[in-house]
């Protein structure tokens, strides 16, 4: 159970709700973790820039490069709620998450994230090279920055104890 309530829309004040209906109308959903956070409109719409640096991201990287880096990240955390997310959508696209081949992009971009996940003080100079070999220095940034709010995610939702979203849980990791 998570430590933390989620926001009760009834009762809350209306820059919560405001806020609670602009994410709906961007998004079309709402997330247990996103229920939490908005007891701070602000944080909330911090954590949301994920979707605009995913954005800035998808023009050179598509969405199964992005969801490999994001659940790269996500496992290396332990984190199982933004794992199971990423578990849904690449199941949801086709695809069995334990039988991936990545492609040699792909790759890379699972090392950095995992890399970053575990010790950003520590990401090998060989990835570094490799990444700039491949892209340029605005997409090194925007994606240094998405794995930055990916992190934040996962340190977020483990802290709190978020509980898993109802909709996830056939999507879960066998043991």
């Amino acid at each position: 159970m998570a430590h933390l309530s989620a926001i009760d829309y009834a009762t809350a004040s209306d820059d919560i709700r405001a806020e609670h209906d602009r994410e709906l109308k961007l998004r079309g959903r709402m997330t247990n973790m996103k229920r939490i956070l908005l007891h701070s409109p602000a944080a909330h719409r911090i954590y949301a820039e994920w979707f605009t640096l995913r954005d800035l991201l998808k023009p050179a990287l598509d969405d199964r490069a992005i969801w490999l880096f994001s659940k790269a990240i996500a496992e290396t955390m332990r984190a199982e709620v933004p794992v199971t997310f990423f578990r849904r959508a690449l199941i949801d696209s086709g695809l069995d998450p334990a039988a991936i081949d990545p492609t040699a992009d792909e790759a890379l971009l699972i090392g950095f994230g995992k890399a970053v996940a575990a010790d950003a003080n520590a990401v090998p100079d060989e990835t570094w090279a490799a990444l700039k070999a491949r892209y340029d220095e605005t997409l090194l940034v925007n994606l240094t920055a998405f794995a930055g709010i990916m992190v934040a995610t996962c340190v977020f939702t483990n802290a709190v104890k978020v509980d898993l979203d109802p909709e996830l849980d056939g999507y879960r990791r066998k043991a």
